[in-house]
């Protein structure tokens, strides 16, 4: 049971001078966890994201849902809940799923063989979990087997294990559940920023939210009497919003970046080890190669966070001792993400805890208030599943979580991507990454382009993303700018950096939005200027100056100059 959660008297769901029984804000995973599990047990809910799904940490992590294998010692709660979430999300989510194979190898001289005697007993202990994960028992290796399996390792290493996990895209996972929630009733308002939630003033009750469209600048007001707040880093400002001390929701945000290679580079996860002893890895994810993580305090603007070269240099000299060829591969850019860590002063950020906690704030003055703080990717339908317990407790409603059985939209049944290929005329490519992407919803897709053929077009060559993708992203996923269509089908997130595709989204997100055509170019232009920041920290000077020619060249093609730089784009 999650702590500081008192249980108030029922609250009738469905009243008259309520809009909404329940408003969440927050759209990352645990938000749209508890939006989902929220509306399959009849609550009327109203989901609101300032930002876009999956912008924070939810989009920007590992993607992975592991069992937590660095937890054990310090927190085998969090192992053995990250497990049994693991099993349950992939038999929801099973075509979002991929199996990561690690090798962990040991070094030779010193302690070499005790530690890799103490590490191999380690693991034995990790396999009682694997089960709860559908894992594969892990295998202790001598050194020429790693070598066998990955030849790129570094030759004074003594032996290692091996053990698996499982990879997942965490944007999809949370438009996935964003998706079900909505066709459950549940109104998702993306891109609209909770301005205030409005108490009374006798006894402190919530009564509503005040909340602004930052596109339009339209200005709204929902009634509910409940609020839960999963914003993650930013819970302790959407605590505020209600009159509550942000102490109330505390955490301690922690920064982790990734960098990101143009194509797999090895089959296999290396675990490595980086000059402070942090444990970071090299890891084959979808089409591309991740390096990660840091896990550093942050201090600064939530909304802008991004790598820098001293945290990608950090990463590649770790990696670089047990994978030297790390050097010589091509980065094509960075991400950062903001862990919502439960707070604590003193310990190291690798000390902190990755457990998840509820706060009911009516401790605070607030009724009808929860913040939901902590978490990890791996756990987030339990967590959700624990919120809303303490929702159907206040509500008086008797239905039973059924997040852990019940299909996310695309997830029902299997679809074969080559028949699909077949069917719309496509690569077996674009068809595979269609189905990873989308499930059996890619049928959708399919039967769009049987009835407008042209929308079989590519218009990222790189992933390769369709052009009936986009369109569909923009009406039935919320995405409204290029950087949102990126986020939902990773157009533009390949080798090009966006240089080949941006603007033809762009085009496509004005049309699909009846916007002018000059907002589409604009959309373009800032998706690119991100992009060439996040890249600009991972790349050599060869390639910098090749970068900076390339974008020069789109800019001109655009028609963009001087003082017609859109905002956000950097000078």
């Amino acid at each position: 049971m999650p702590r500081h959660v008192e249980h108030p008297a029922h609250l009738p769901p469905g009243r008259s001078d309520h809009d909404v029984d329940l408003v969440v804000i927050g759209g990352g995973v645990n938000g749209t966890g508890v939006a989902r599990d929220a509306a399959m047990r009849g609550l009327r809910v109203a989901l609101f994201e300032r930002n876009d799904l999956a912008f924070g940490a939810s989009g920007n992590n590992s993607g992975m849902i592991h069992g937590g294998v660095r937890y054990l010692t310090t927190d085998p709660h969090v192992t053995a809940t990250s497990c049994r979430d693991s099993g349950h999300i992939q038999s929801i989510a099973p075509h979002m799923l991929f199996r990561v194979p690690f090798l962990v190898p040991v070094e030779a001289g010193g302690s070499g063989r005790v530690m890799l005697t103490l590490i191999d007993a380690f693991f034995e202990a990790y396999d009682k979990y694997a089960p709860l994960k559908r894992g594969k028992p892990h295998a202790l290796l001598k050194a020429d087997e790693l070598r066998q399996l990955e030849p790129g390792l570094r030759g004074d290493i003594i032996g290692g294990v091996s053990f698996d996990e499982w990879g997942i895209d965490g944007a999809r996972l949370c438009t996935a559940n964003a998706t079900d929630a909505a066709e459950r009733g549940a109104k998702i308002f993306v891109g609209c920023t909770v301005e205030a939630i409005e108490r009374r003033e006798d006894n402190r009750e919530v009564v509503a939210v005040r909340y602004r469209d930052r596109m339009t600048g339209e200005i709204g007001r929902i009634r509910t009497g409940t609020v839960v707040n999963a914003t993650g880093a930013w819970a302790p400002i959407t605590a505020s919003l209600g009159g509550i001390a942000p102490t109330a929701a505390r955490v301690r945000p922690g920064k982790g970046i990734h960098i990101v290679y143009d194509r797999r580079l090895s089959n296999y996860a290396i675990m490595g080890k980086t000059i402070d002893g942090r444990q970071i890895f090299a890891a084959p994810w979808q089409n591309m190669t991740i390096v990660g993580t840091t896990d550093d305090d942050f201090y600064g603007d939530l909304d802008q966070v991004r790598a820098t070269s001293e945290e990608v240099r950090y990463l590649v000299q770790g990696i670089a001792r047990v994978f030297p060829q790390i050097r010589s591969a091509r980065a094509i850019g960075t991400y950062a993400g903001v862990r919502p860590t439960i707070y604590a002063y003193g310990p190291s950020e690798d000390e902190l805890s990755r457990e998840h906690d509820i706060v009911d704030h009516a401790a605070h003055g607030a009724p009808g208030v929860f913040s939901m703080v902590g978490g990890k990717l791996a756990s987030y339908r339990i967590f959700a599943e624990e919120m809303t317990d303490i929702l159907a407790q206040r509500f008086g409603i008797g239905a039973r979580c059924a997040t852990h059985s019940t299909p996310l939209p695309g997830g029902d049944r299997p679809v074969d991507a080559m028949d699909l290929a077949k069917r719309m005329e496509i690569d077996p490519i674009a068809a595979r990454r269609l189905v990873f992407r989308h499930g059996s919803r890619s049928l959708v897709i399919a039967e769009r382009v049987r009835e407008r053929p042209r929308e079989a077009s590519v218009v990222c060559a790189c992933e390769p993303v369709l052009e009936a993708e986009v369109r569909h992203v923009v009406r039935n996923e919320w995405a409204r700018t290029v950087g949102d269509v990126a986020r939902r089908t990773r157009l533009g997130l390949g080798a090009c950096g966006g240089m080949r595709c941006a603007a033809r989204c762009g085009q496509i997100v004005a049309q699909e939005l009846e916007l002018p055509p000059r907002e589409g170019l604009n959309q373009a232009m800032t998706f690119l200027a991100r992009q060439a920041h996040t890249r600009a920290v991972a790349l050599g000077p060869e390639q910098a100056r090749q970068e900076a020619l390339a974008i020069a060249g789109v800019r001109s093609e655009l028609g963009f100059d001087g003082d017609d730089s859109p905002e956000g784009e950097a000078a």
